[in-house]
């Protein structure tokens, strides 16, 4: 194997162990329990988990079965609109049901930072190709700095290796994963008006 098949080898297992869904998944739980302050709040953080990430990858799956798409990172930026909109609903479904259910602060507060950065990324993306990689795994990591402790900053190195085998797969330019690593590190922002 060359150089070159090694890091691309590499830049794939990166991206797809890195992948939305299961950066969700990890911090939305880990940010649910930190806003309860024990285990009743990994239900709440399950469904910011299951509406920012499981949803949307649900119907990015349902779609390449229908011959949509051909893979789920929807590399043509034209064709990433309805998978935003989905997004937004299920964030705005979710985050409903965290208020009706009176859910910790702290995970509605995530649940609708996630929306506004979404937001952000779907309108960027009608002129550019933002990363929503790189915003995701970026958001996660200052979610959890923010809800948890600043310890969390440390798991800044994965959102980098993100970002580097968004770049290293050529699915994004520097620009752009730089770009949508900002927005998401912005969404702890939501916690200031809080």
């Amino acid at each position: 194997m060359s150089g070159t098949d090694r890091t691309t080898a590499v830049a794939r297992t990166v991206t797809d162990v890195l992948q939305p869904r299961n950066v969700l998944l990890v911090g939305m739980l880990a940010i649910g329990a930190a806003s309860a302050g024990d285990w009743t709040g990994l239900p709440w953080g399950f469904l910011g988990a299951l509406c920012a990430g499981l949803v949307p990858a649900g119907y990015i799956e349902w779609e390449r079965g229908r011959g949509t798409w051909g893979d789920r990172h929807v590399v043509d930026r034209t064709q990433r609109a309805p998978v935003f909109l989905v997004i937004l609903g299920s964030l705005g479904t979710g985050a409903l049901i965290m208020v009706l259910g009176h859910a910790p602060r702290g995970i509605l507060i995530a649940t609708c930072s996630l929306w506004v950065m979404t937001t952000v990324l779907l309108a960027v993306n009608t002129l550019w190709k933002i990363s929503v990689d790189s915003a995701v795994a970026s958001a996660v990591v200052a979610l959890l700095s923010t809800t948890h402790s600043l310890w969390w900053l440390c798991a800044g190195a994965p959102a980098l290796a993100v970002c580097w085998s968004r770049v290293a797969l050529r699915y994004h330019s520097v620009a752009q994963t730089a770009a949508g690593a900002a927005v998401g590190a912005a969404t702890a922002a939501g916690f200031l008006f809080a």
